[in-house]
């Protein structure tokens, strides 16, 4: 307990912030940042943000879907966030015929609004400091794997406490700090929400992947959604009988824009960062982990674009998959360029050895942070060939040929547990596979496979035994005859399911092969993992100790934080500045019929030629698309909430610059960017384009008087 408490003592005392680094939970606002958020602008107290007891702005802000941000918007439940966000809901609601990721959707009124099965909203509703009851009864002595034995079991025991006192909500118990403190969040989750409006990608996803992470950016990112409750306001599953969610809380819209220096901040769920990364994890990254994704997933979507160009059929199945791979595979190519160019390795070395002197002359008898950085080091030269023969398999074949999927789920099963409840499940995901694509994936990665790695699964065996080495003739041989290629194939094993039948399908051995080794790299790894966690752990608590007047603040990890700093230009290199907004104008000038990335609706040229932008517009009469805040974020964060020094909407948060790419790792103050669409732009598309205005008078558009000469 003692070492509990001087670890928050030390976290409680840290000063405010100096930069505009941090995502920071809110429990710490008052103590930590306030005075800071004042100084730069903001004009809201701490409890008007995060109240432990009682309605605050946090409670507008959403977890959607499984790795997005939304906001409440109106009193009636609805819901803005990305268009990248809700691409796999829209996705999943298109055909051929009803094609809403090509055309876009807008309902009229309440009734056409679509339910979207699968899709869940998560509102935060308490946040405690659970530190004491995880770590109270850990002995010092404890080891690592007994430490996370007890901590594990006091989760367990603290899970259910809190279950029982919260009756219906979900609990999740999240630790801080690489383990020195941990949180529990009492979640609300809502399972009946619908579809009501999406820009064509046009305009959702303009610029596709060539402008993905880039400024000057034109992207109208943004579609919209609808919590549904029962009568009585609470969670329920879908029913024609549910209502709009009555919001306690919901952001208010402003049209007053925003000028350079202006105070912004955001509230999400960023997934994940590693500030506290070492320089040998950074050698693994860039010698291992990202050139082994950039390559598996640039090859794997080669062949997914190319089938994708041919069929519209296809082009919709896969449409989600190639953006959410595409998109991390991107990440992997700029964070690379980023640590390199901005020389965070040698950062972190500088890092290293004031932390390595500070514990050989400053900590006491008994303390073992001189131990961390050499465990880090260690672990980190054990698990690189390790993790890179993982990778491959987690990439190559787990991830990128999907026939393994349904084979997996029948690997020694025994008996199908609710087999209708399965049923569905599988008929929901064969609506997103195409066999023949799938069977071209399977031939460039079992191909590449032989290639790269050093040990290879069992099934090569086969294929150099029966097949003479042809790669090429083992799939097909697998894929031609597998019942995993159609639904109507594994329904007919649900239907007479016995072990033996699933595992004479000659996909069950590739599917055991890959596995297997999978599993048994697992199992190595186990004790270089706790090893690296301990050191990390004791990293971090270290340096808290060394630097006692730092605002330090935990790497994200899906809980809600905050980020604030002001809207500003940026310089990306010598001799080039980039302003800090753009506008409909940049659309129009980057159009190319020719090119699927910038094609231009016709709506939205004749609203640009005519000049109506309503009162959307800029003081300056141009219709501003995106802008730009040095805001602290990352993946999850997509969707959050731009707010300004009121807490009122300007905007939604999309993407980072791709000069910052090393952000993740290391924060830079001069380069980092948020890039933002702009609220106004979002309201010009609902209501100007879309002809769907109904939904804004359920909003609150406020606007501050004007006064002269703000730019």
């Amino acid at each position: 307990m003692k070492r509990i408490l001087l670890f928050a003592a030390a976290l409680c005392a840290c000063g405010t912030a100096a930069a505009d680094e941090g995502m920071w939970l809110l429990p710490y606002l008052q103590k930590m940042n306030i005075a800071d958020m004042r100084d730069k602008g903001c004009r809201l107290k701490a409890e008007d943000i995060y109240r432990i007891d009682g309605s605050s702005l946090k409670d507008a802000i959403v977890v959607f879907g499984r790795g997005c941000t939304g906001e409440i918007v109106s009193p009636e439940g609805l819901v803005f966030t990305n268009h990248h966000c809700g691409y796999g809901s829209i996705q999943a609601l298109s055909s051929v015929d009803h094609d809403y990721l090509k055309n876009g959707f807008w309902a009229m009124n309440n009734a056409e609004e679509l339910p979207v099965p699968g899709l869940e909203i998560r509102f935060v509703r308490r946040i405690l400091d659970v530190t004491p009851d995880l770590l109270g009864n850990v002995p010092d002595i404890a080891g690592e794997a007994e430490r996370a034995r007890i901590v594990e079991e006091n989760t367990r025991a603290l899970t259910e406490r809190l279950e029982a006192e919260h009756e219906g909500m979900e609990i999740q118990v999240k630790s801080f700090f690489g383990g020195n403190r941990y949180f529990a969040f009492v979640m609300e989750v809502f399972k009946d929400i619908r579809l009501v409006g999406a820009p064509p990608s046009s305009i959702g996803n303009f610029g596709g992947d060539t402008d993905n992470w880039m400024w000057p950016r034109h992207t109208g990112d943004f579609s919209i959604f609808r919590v549904y409750a029962s009568p009585d306001n609470r969670p329920a599953d879908y029913s024609p009988e549910n209502v709009p969610y009555r919001a306690e809380k919901y952001l208010k819209v402003s049209l007053d824009g925003y000028k350079e220096g202006d105070f912004a901040m955001i509230m999400g769920f960023p997934g994940s960062t590693q500030r506290y990364m070492t320089s040998y994890e950074i050698d693994k990254m860039l010698e291992v982990d990202n050139p082994q994704r950039i390559f598996i997933r640039g090859e794997r979507q080669r062949i997914l674009r190319e089938d994708m160009d041919a069929s519209d059929k296809v082009r919709i199945q896969y449409a989600s998959k190639y953006a959410q791979s595409s998109n991390y595979w991107k990440n992997s190519i700029g964070m690379s360029r980023g640590i390199g160019k901005l020389n965070v390795k040698a950062k972190k070395e500088a890092e290293e050895r004031a932390f390595t002197a500070w514990a050989e002359a400053e900590t006491l008898p008994g303390e073992r942070f001189r131990e961390a950085l050499p465990m880090i080091r260690e672990a980190c030269a054990a698990l690189t060939a390790l993790d890179a023969e993982r990778q491959w398999l987690s990439e190559g074949f787990l991830q990128a040929v999907e026939l393994l999927t349904p084979a997996r789920y029948f690997l020694d099963r025994t008996e199908i547990e609710d087999p209708e409840t399965r049923r569905t499940k599988f008929r929901e995901w064969y609506e997103d596979f195409n066999p023949e694509t799938d069977r071209k994936v399977a031939k460039r990665m079992l191909s590449l496979a032989r290639e790269h790695m050093k040990r290879l699964p069992d099934c090569y065996a086969v294929i150099d035994r029966d097949f003479g080495g042809d790669i090429d003739a083992y799939v097909d041989w697998v894929y031609d005859r597998s019942r995993f290629t159609s639904i109507e194939g594994v329904e007919s094993l649900l239907d007479d399911f016995s072990p033996e039948k699933a595992e004479a399908d000659p996909a069950m051995p590739l599917a055991r092969a890959v596995w297997e080794r999978y599993t048994e790299l697992g199992e190595q790894r186990k004790p270089l993992a706790e090893k690296f966690d301990e050191g990390h752990r004791l990293y971090i608590a270290g340096l808290m100790r060394m630097q006692p007047d730092k605002a330090w603040a935990s790497d994200a990890n899906s809980t809600i934080r905050l980020t604030y700093g002001q809207v500003l230009p940026y310089d990306p290199v010598d001799g080039v500045h980039y302003n800090y907004w753009t506008t409909l104008r940049g659309v129009m000038e980057k159009e190319n019929p020719e090119n699927r990335e910038f094609v231009v609706p016709a709506r939205l040229k004749e609203l640009y030629a005519a000049g109506d932008f309503g009162r959307y517009a800029d003081e300056d009469g141009t219709l501003h698309v995106a802008f730009l805040a040095n805001c602290d974020i990352t993946g999850g964060n997509s969707g959050s909430p731009m707010m300004n020094a009121r807490g009122e909407l300007i905007g939604l948060a999309f993407d980072g610059n791709w000069e910052a790419m090393s952000g993740d790792v290391a924060f830079e103050p001069e380069l980092q960017r948020t890039i933002v669409v702009d609220a106004r732009y979002v309201l010009f598309v609902i209501d100007k384009f879309a002809g769907a205005g109904w939904l804004l008078d359920e909003m609150e558009l406020v606007q501050q008087p004007r006064k002269k000469g703000r730019r």
